[in-house]
């Protein structure tokens, strides 16, 4: 059964950043004290400036961390819509983990090819079959104007995917059109998933995905890990409709 949905409502920006942080690094703690590796899943957007701000601030050991992209725009890493590339400038610059520690896509190939490729990588480094389901320890998430979720968007295809673990998009309604995604599958196998968002631009969102009905839910609302552990970190502004 799944947990039950933990909302946090912040004051500002900073208390979020602040949340976060905390709650990443009480994870981060409770498994390297039973485990030799902490996996992490990644998102792009404002997701990336928060948490640039707030991993400088945590107590762990760095280079028992892994990193993985919840999505990927399927574009060179030197291409600033590039998630891994704006982590790799500035992330690496503040925290001491190196590039080896991010488990990347290869944006040389076909995004078809790329999505096979790196649930081949994750399969490797979880060192589990490809009949099993990758556990992550914490999945870091965020959320669009649509109620989008990884590159998961309303009324897709695959929202239906039950069987690949990765997913390649070469029609996403945001630009750029070719993206690797994790299914939701996976995203629901995971041991704590946390979606972070402010502003008020997500209110009516984050009302629709708290409160709304069950008959066409929005992809953030699809994401509740079994067994396991779901967060939201919001703002005031975002949380301004919710009862």
């Amino acid at each position: 059964m799944a947990s039950p949905v933990e909302v946090n409502v912040c004051i500002n920006e900073a208390e979020v950043i602040s949340s976060v942080s905390k709650l990443i690094e009480s994870k981060a703690s409770e498994t390297l004290s039973k485990n030799n590796s902490f996996r992490v899943g990644l998102s792009g957007g404002s997701l990336i400036k928060f948490l640039c701000k707030g991993l400088p601030t945590i107590n762990t050991t760095w280079q028992k961390w892994q990193f993985f992209f919840c999505d990927e725009r399927h574009v060179p890493f030197d291409d600033p819509e590039s998630t891994f590339g704006c982590y790799k400038r500035d992330l690496l610059k503040v925290v001491p983990v190196t590039e080896d520690q991010f488990v990347v896509i290869n944006p040389n190939i076909s995004v078809e090819e790329a999505a096979k490729d790196y649930a081949r990588k994750i399969e490797q480094e979880f060192r589990i079959s490809s009949s099993s389901i990758p556990r992550f320890d914490l999945l870091l998430l965020g959320i669009g104007p649509d109620g989008h979720t990884c590159s998961l968007f309303p009324n897709h295809p695959l929202l239906k995917e039950e069987k690949k673990w990765v997913a390649a998009i070469s029609d996403s309604p945001k630009p750029p059109p070719c993206r690797v995604t994790l299914t939701l599958p996976v995203l629901n196998n995971a041991k704590c998933a946390v979606f972070v968002t402010t502003g008020e631009s997500k209110a009516e969102t984050l009302k629709d995905i708290l409160e709304g009905n069950g008959l066409n839910p929005l992809p953030a609302a699809l994401v509740r890990p079994n067994p396991g552990e779901l967060h939201w970190i919001v703002d005031k502004e975002a949380a301004k409709l919710l009862l």
